[in-house]
């Protein structure tokens, strides 16, 4: 195996996961007797839960407490909704094999619980070809801070500058740049090349990545 790695986000990178996230909402704004429209999730696609929940349920006086269940009851339904029919984001998993096949070292940087990360390896058959998986859980800061993605390295034992992070979002191509590593920007559905323009190479669907576009990005 050699020394170079690839750590993917999961979340609009190997889930397409943005149906599922909005049908979550939607049902969680149903069992509180709120409304939830898609052009409203449009609008806060990417913030964390309480982001969304301080915006658009911000009239509900939440607490502490009403942040971590309301969270946990989300993210179980966007669960259900995975399990029930997983969305592979296309050419994720062949991506995933075809690279540890040849030696390179895979890692998986989320911001997402735990539960989420377990779930999306076990749908994408990928247990075997992952040298680390770095959830929410594992991490005391989120991105844009750069420790999940230092973690995955540090499991690996890989060094930061040999690593490229796939990812969809303006806060894990920041961490990525924090943390010395390149990136690829993904423009998945519900983003935009300008959002992602700071990513040293964008791209829009999974099957433009090979060994030597990564290879060549490591060297430039």
């Amino acid at each position: 195996m050699n020394n170079h790695a690839v750590i993917f986000d999961i979340d609009g990178v190997l889930v397409d996961s943005y149906d599922a996230h909005y049908l979550s909402w939607k049902q969680l704004a149903e069992n509180y007797g709120r409304t939830c429209s898609e052009s409203e999730f449009a609008d806060q696609f990417g913030r964390t839960t309480r982001e969304v929940l301080e915006a658009q349920w911000a009239d509900a006086n939440l607490g502490e407490a009403d942040y971590r269940r309301l969270d946990d009851e989300k993210e179980e339904l966007y669960r259900q909704i995975i399990a029930a029919e997983f969305p592979e984001m296309p050419h994720a998993s062949a991506l995933i094999h075809n690279l540890h096949r040849i030696g390179w070292h895979i890692a998986l940087g989320s911001s997402g619980p735990v539960e989420n990360v377990n779930l999306a390896i076990e749908k994408l058959g990928i247990q075997d070809q992952i040298q680390a998986a770095i959830s929410g859980n594992d991490v005391s800061r989120g991105k844009p801070d750069p420790e999940v993605f230092l973690s995955a390295a540090d499991r690996m034992q890989v060094p930061a500058k040999n690593c490229v992070v796939i990812e969809d979002a303006t806060h894990g191509i920041e961490a990525a740049r924090s943390a010395g590593m390149k990136s690829i920007g993904f423009v998945s559905r519900g983003r935009t090349k300008e959002e992602l323009e700071a990513a040293d190479l964008l791209i829009d669907h999974l099957d433009q990545v090979t060994p030597e576009l990564l290879m060549s990005l490591l060297w430039s």
